[in-house]
């Protein structure tokens, strides 16, 4: 088994490296605003998105200085078809081996089967989660999202 990457200490020993000024890590002014469902997980319609850089062959694939686009990818893409790109390529290997680690499309159906939830948008969303502007995060990012959102009643993030 692999050791855990540790992260928060190779982005800091990368920036000492350059020379450059250490990293600003964000941190919120206000608690995000999570809301209790007003039914039963069993009756919500639940969406999905990835920050891993899935994307389906065919799309365009992400390029690696804070991609801020999205990839709307058809909840029904066989497992094969999917694909990954991402600034940091060294966590993107078992992906690659089995792309249910981090895009875990094909489980949630079975989700919907056994009643634990009520169903599943049409299309999941796919990010780049290695964008290192804050700035970008909020004013392209998180924007891009909003507008690509199917009718849902609950998200499912799944970070790489």
């Amino acid at each position: 088994m692999h050791k855990p990457t540790s992260y928060i200490q190779q982005t800091r020993d990368l920036y000492d490296s350059l020379g450059y000024p250490p990293y600003r890590w964000y941190e919120a002014d206000s608690k995000p605003p999570f809301v209790r469902p007003a039914k039963p997980l069993a009756e919500l319609r639940v969406g999905m998105i990835s920050t891993a850089g899935t994307y389906v062959a065919g799309q365009v694939a992400y390029h690696y200085k804070d991609d801020t686009s999205i990839r709307v990818i058809p909840a029904n893409t066989p497992i094969n078809k999917l694909r990954f790109s991402h600034v940091t390529e060294n966590y993107l290997p078992n992906a690659r081996r089995d792309p249910r680690c981090v895009f875990p499309a094909e489980a949630l159906p079975a989700l919907v089967e056994e009643g634990v939830i009520g169903g599943l948008a049409d299309t999941h969303l796919s990010c780049m989660g290695g964008i290192y502007s804050q700035r970008r995060v909020h004013q392209e990012l998180i924007p891009n999202l909003e507008d690509e959102l199917p009718e849902i009643d609950a998200l499912l993030l799944v970070p790489l």
